[in-house]
């Protein structure tokens, strides 16, 4: 039996644009993809005396996270064991300290981290190109977090182009209503009241704002702008409010992470963060975080 431990990051997105939505359905967005510090702790087992089968068990997760055969995980775990053609038993224990349903990419981690931890523990079962297509196949989010490093993410999250130069660490608070923020519901919205969308502007001319942030507050403004929080607000009030005290406790820019509900401030130092995060009372989820530099 071998085993691994790894942590499963979140993210945030600094910006995102719709810029086309496809015939299947799919939006077409350009964001980029900042991971964080803070992470959801897998442990992976994998004992080559079958019957194929996945086990998991889950730690610390709200009642919305699936358990079983429906969680991301399980469902990576399955299918990268199908892909290899190994009939193998894999157990999953998860302990989420990312919450869900929230923009910060927490399951789509939880699976990508699964196929990466598979990939090492059963080094050339499956292909690059394999594990990619497997990603893409779980989620629009999960290539990402197959190598997760600050980059500017095209298509409907499936085309990755890792930001070039340095990138600092960015001192965040993050700050969730309580409420899930369901993706499909943000989007159907956002089609309800933006039919005859035009392509927005691209983010890459912006995005020499993240080597001078938190300094340059007015260009960092700019990029953090999100297609979807003027529908998210809508469907989630307290959206607004949560950014609104933000500003008000100091943060230089503050955005929304994916289609919400979690908000994020970005601050000039820890000690004005953590002042500010200590503010927001229950049901208000709140984290101090910092982005991860480029490697």
């Amino acid at each position: 039996m071998s085993a691994l431990r790894l942590a499963a990051p979140a993210k945030v997105n600094f910006g995102l644009r719709v810029v086309g939505r496809r015939d299947d359905g799919y939006h077409e967005l350009e964001s980029v993809f900042l991971p964080l510090d803070l992470a959801d702790e897998l442990e992976i087992e994998v004992d080559s005396n079958g019957p194929r089968s996945v086990d998991l068990t889950l730690e610390g997760a709200s009642d919305d996270v699936p358990a079983g055969g429906d969680n991301l995980a399980t469902r990576a775990a399955l299918g990268f064991l199908a892909a290899a053609g190994l009939d193998h038993r894999v157990r999953l224990r998860l302990r989420k300290n990312v919450p869900s349903a929230a923009g910060l990419g927490g399951g789509s981690s939880d699976a990508a981290t699964v196929l990466r931890g598979l990939d090492s523990l059963l080094p050339g079962a499956v292909g690059p190109l394999l594990l990619h297509d497997l990603a893409v196949g779980l989620g629009a989010d999960v290539p990402f977090f197959l190598d997760p490093r600050p980059a500017l993410v095209t298509g409907i999250g499936e085309r990755l182009e890792p930001l070039s130069g340095p990138c600092a660490s960015l001192i965040l608070v993050l700050a969730n209503p309580g409420q899930p923020l369901s993706t499909g519901q943000v989007f159907a919205a956002f089609d309800a009241l933006t039919p005859t969308r035009r392509p927005a502007p691209t983010l890459r001319p912006l995005l020499s704002s993240l080597r001078t942030a938190p300094a340059d507050s007015r260009a960092l403004c700019v990029l953090l702008e999100n297609d979807l929080e003027s529908v998210a607000r809508r469907l989630c009030p307290a959206i607004g409010r949560l950014r609104s005290a933000l500003l008000e406790w100091g943060a230089r820019a503050v955005g929304m992470s994916g289609s919400g509900a979690t908000v994020f401030g970005v601050f000039g130092s820890e000690a004005e963060a953590r002042q500010a995060a200590g503010r927001f009372e229950a049901p208000v989820w709140s984290r101090v975080a910092r982005t991860q530099e480029s490697r």
